[in-house]
């Protein structure tokens, strides 16, 4: 019988209760553990740690809601907290464009509340055919059952009964595959839902398809939604990936860096053609939770944006990015193992290949993620290799020290030492 109370996510019962792996402090960019470790984070939390730890007009900022303000909420009222985050939000968004911000709790919520939204639109359109939304293979959109059956990955769906007939997914960066779909089922298609960079493997969505993308949008009358929850708040080189694409989505998603990771808050953004169409009917959408909007992490959420503009982080970011591309670069072609790299700014996915050249296994990436940790550092488990997704505020210094640590795991899956001065 187990004597441990706590069942964390997504590790087997046979490893709970590891103090290695239990966290009891974080600081700037390193956390420390229950074993006395304190090692390098370069997971950024779990990617929505953008700022670093311990970031203090944060943490005052909550501290201040939760004593005065503590659980003013948004269902059926608003809140002061929320009515300032919704509009520190939309001036990064982009006022000219966006007009409404629904708050939520998390990425996964998110995602069903925009499905609920774009297929309640068509209907105040009277398109209400249109309930059929379109995303990627290989996307991750949550876990809760709306963003369950929009994930792109095969993670059981069927295994937990997630419903998914009115999911169609596509293959990221084919267009011949979308138009096709376009052709046959335009006229139902609410949505389509993309990952600027694909989270599972961090694969960019290259500027051709962006714009094919936005032209069919255009042509055919489908809704554009960008799922942004870890591609905002500066970790891909621009407050939000979407900003460079040749035409803005309809809807923007942001939770992860949206409050540095202090408290949990996702964002609904959605333009002003939307947002007509509902106030022109005076039509209530069906969508609330106990915590969305609520005072602590919309306060969070407004000491972000400020905090994001005082340490100037989006250029921040893409200095750690130029200097974290040169080291994998470097890598790839000095390691015997690194077949490659992708994504983009400070969300990269390490690509290795077993000894003899094979694909690495799931085990595989598991021990590389092990053999990192004991060198130093924390890296994310990703497809054939590990993710590196480092904090916008890491000096140079931790740049350097973290392709250490990469180095050092990867000369621990060789079967023989490499040779002196070979690094």
């Amino acid at each position: 019988m187990s004597t441990h109370a706590l069942w964390p996510y997504l590790i087997a019962p046979s490893t709970h209760g590891n103090d290695s792996q239990c966290a009891v402090s974080a600081r700037g960019h390193r956390v420390t553990f229950a074993d006395g470790s304190e090692v390098l984070d370069a997971d950024s939390g779990l990617w929505n740690v953008n700022l670093g730890y311990g970031n203090e007009a944060i943490a005052a900022a909550v501290a201040e809601a939760a004593a005065n303000g503590s659980y003013l909420h948004s269902f059926r009222f608003e809140n002061t907290y929320a009515r300032k985050a919704a509009d520190d939000l939309l001036t990064v968004c982009g006022t000219e464009h966006y007009a409404r911000v629904l708050f939520s709790s998390g990425g996964g919520v998110a995602n069903d509340a925009a499905m609920k939204l774009v297929r309640h639109y068509h209907a105040l359109r009277g398109r209400p055919e249109r309930n059929l939304v379109v995303a990627l293979r290989g996307s991750f959109h949550g876990l809760t059952f709306g963003g369950f059956a929009l994930t792109g990955e095969d993670l059981g769906q069927r295994a937990y009964g997630v419903d998914q007939r009115l999911i169609r997914h596509v293959t990221p960066n084919d267009m011949e595959e979308l138009r096709t779909l376009i052709a046959r089922s335009g006229r139902q298609i609410a949505a389509v839902v993309v990952e600027p960079v694909l989270g599972t493997g961090t694969v960019p969505l290259t500027d051709d398809y962006l714009a094919e993308l936005v032209r069919l949008r255009d042509e055919s009358g489908y809704l554009l939604v960008a799922d942004e929850v870890a591609t905002g708040f500066g970790r891909t080189g621009t407050f939000f990936a979407s900003q460079t694409w040749p035409g803005q989505p309809d809807v923007l998603l942001s939770s992860k860096g949206l409050t540095n990771g202090t408290v949990p808050a996702s964002a609904v953004v959605f333009s002003h053609e939307i947002a007509d169409a509902f106030t022109g009917h005076d039509a209530i959408l069906t969508h609330a939770e106990t915590q969305g909007g609520s005072s602590v992490p919309c306060a969070a959420i407004s000491a972000a944006v400020a905090e994001m503009h005082r340490l100037d982080a989006v250029v921040a970011g893409r200095r750690v990015a130029a200097r974290l591309d040169a080291a994998l670069d470097d890598l790839v072609e000095r390691h015997p193992l690194v077949t490659g790299v992708t994504g983009r700014g400070c969300f990269r996915t390490l690509h290795v290949g077993g000894p003899g050249g094979h694909r690495l296994s799931p085990p595989g990436v598991a021990h590389l993620v092990g053999a990192v940790r004991r060198a130093g550092a924390i890296v994310h488990p990703g497809p054939a290799g590990i993710q590196l997704v480092p904090s916008l505020t890491y000096s140079d210094a931790e740049v350097d020290e973290l392709m250490t640590c990469v180095e050092a795991g990867l000369d621990a899956l060789l079967p023989t030492p490499r040779p002196a001065g070979r690094r």
